[in-house]
C-alpha cells in the first residue's frame, strides 16, 4: 500500500480555526433539533448546488435551480437544466457515501455527469491545464499517472481516518483533487461535493451547511488560494482559507437554526407557514394567502416583526415601501 502524505503544514491558524468551529457546531447541535427542519436541509442543499454550478459558470438563477429540482418547467440551456438535476441526485446521496472509497467517487461522478459527457466516471486520457488570457497557468499531471495518483490520495485518506481532524483531511483533500484534476469534466463540483460529503460524515451538521455558497462569495480567493498552492508545493493556504469560509458560514446557520421560534406571535407564525424558503412574495400575495384585507395590519403584526427576528427579509431592504418590494422567508 502506498505511503504518500500530501504535503501540508499545521499552523496556529488552522488550530485556532479548527477550535472555534468544533465549538460553534457544538453549540449549535446543542440549542438546534435540525432533524426536525428537513426544509432547511433541503434549503441549503439548493443553495450549494445552485453556488456550485455557478462557480463553473452556470446562468441559472438559485429560483430557477429551485423549479427545476421541483420538477417545474424552466426555460434554459438543456445542458445547464441538466447539471442542475445530476447534482441534486449526487447531493441527495451524501448521507450514505463511503467517502474513503475510490470507486464511490467514481460512481457519483458519473452521477454528476451523466449525459453531459461521454467519460461519466472514468478517469480522463489526455493532458489538462488552466488557461488565462491565452496562456498556460497550471498543467495538471499526465494523464497516465491519474489513477496511481488517486489511489494514492484515498490511500492516505484511509490511513488518516481518527489521525489527521476530518475539517483538515477534507480541506487536504480538496486540494489534492483540484491538483489532480482526474476527470475531464465535473472536477470543481465533485471536490466541492466531496469536501461537504467528508464534513457530514463527521458531524450530519454539515448536510445543512452551504459551504458552496460561501465559496461562490469569495470565489477570486478560492481560485487564488488554490493558484498560491501550487507555487508553493503544500495544501497550507487551501485548508486556512476553507476553514475561514466554514467559520464564517456557522455564524450565518447559527442564526438562521436558533432564530426565535417559540416566542413568536401567532401572527408570525402563520406567516410562516403560508411562504417557501426562498421564494419572493409580494405584499398582495401574503394578503390572499392569509386571508386579509388590510397592508396596514399586514406590516404591523406579520411582516415588521418577522423582519426583526431576522425569519424573513426584503428583496429591496433600502426602498421598503417600493412597489417592487417583496418578502423572502429565510
Amino acid at each position: 500500500m502506498s505511503d504518500y502524505v500530501p504535503p501540508y503544514q499545521i499552523t496556529d491558524k488552522i488550530l485556532t480555526l479548527v477550535a472555534l468551529i468544533s465549538e460553534k457546531i457544538g453549540s449549535i447541535s446543542q440549542r438546534s433539533n435540525l432533524d426536525a427542519k428537513p426544509h432547511l436541509r433541503k434549503n441549503n442543499k439548493i443553495k450549494s448546488i445552485h453556488s456550485s454550478l455557478a462557480i463553473e459558470a452556470n446562468s441559472l438563477t438559485l429560483g430557477e435551480v429551485k423549479d427545476v429540482i421541483n420538477g417545474k418547467t424552466v426555460l434554459g440551456a438543456e445542458k445547464e437544466i441538466q447539471e442542475v438535476k445530476n447534482a441534486y441526485a449526487a447531493y441527495d446521496e451524501i448521507a450514505n457515501l463511503d467517502v474513503y472509497s475510490l470507486q464511490e467517487l467514481q460512481r457519483l461522478h458519473g452521477i454528476m455527469t451523466k449525459y453531459l459527457t461521454d467519460v461519466s466516471g472514468s478517469f480522463r486520457l489526455g493532458e489538462e491545464g488552466v488557461f488565462s488570457d491565452g496562456k498556460c497557468i497550471f498543467m495538471a499531471p499526465p494523464a497516465k499517472l491519474v489513477p496511481s495518483l488517486m489511489e494514492d490520495l484515498f490511500a492516505w485518506m484511509q490511513r488518516s481516518q481518527g489521525i489527521v481532524h476530518p475539517l483538515i483531511l477534507a480541506a487536504v483533500f480538496h486540494y489534492e483533487f483540484v491538483f489532480i484534476h482526474p476527470f475531464t469534466d465535473g472536477n470543481g463540483r465533485m471536490a466541492r461535493l466531496w469536501h461537504t460529503a467528508i464534513l457530514a460524515k463527521w458531524q450530519p451538521i454539515f448536510e445543512f451547511i452551504p459551504i458552496e455558497s460561501q465559496i461562490e462569495k469569495f470565489q477570486n480567493g478560492y481560485y487564488d488560494a488554490i493558484a498560491k498552492c501550487h507555487t508553493h508545493g503544500n495544501s497550507t493556504v487551501f485548508i486556512e482559507f476553507m476553514l475561514e469560509q466554514i467559520n464564517t458560514v456557522l455564524d450565518e446557520i447559527s442564526i438562521a437554526v436558533t432564530a426565535p421560534g417559540s416566542n413568536v406571535s401567532e401572527y408570525v407564525s402563520r406567516l410562516l407557514s403560508v411562504m417557501e424558503y426562498d421564494t419572493p412574495y409580494s405584499s398582495n400575495e401574503l394578503l390572499s394567502l392569509l386571508g386579509l384585507k388590510s397592508k396596514e395590519a399586514l406590516r404591523k403584526n406579520y411582516l415588521n416583526p418577522a423582519i426583526r427576528d431576522n425569519l424573513i427579509c426584503m428583496t429591496e431592504p433600502d426602498k421598503p415601501k417600493s412597489r417592487n418590494q417583496r418578502y423572502i422567508k429565510k
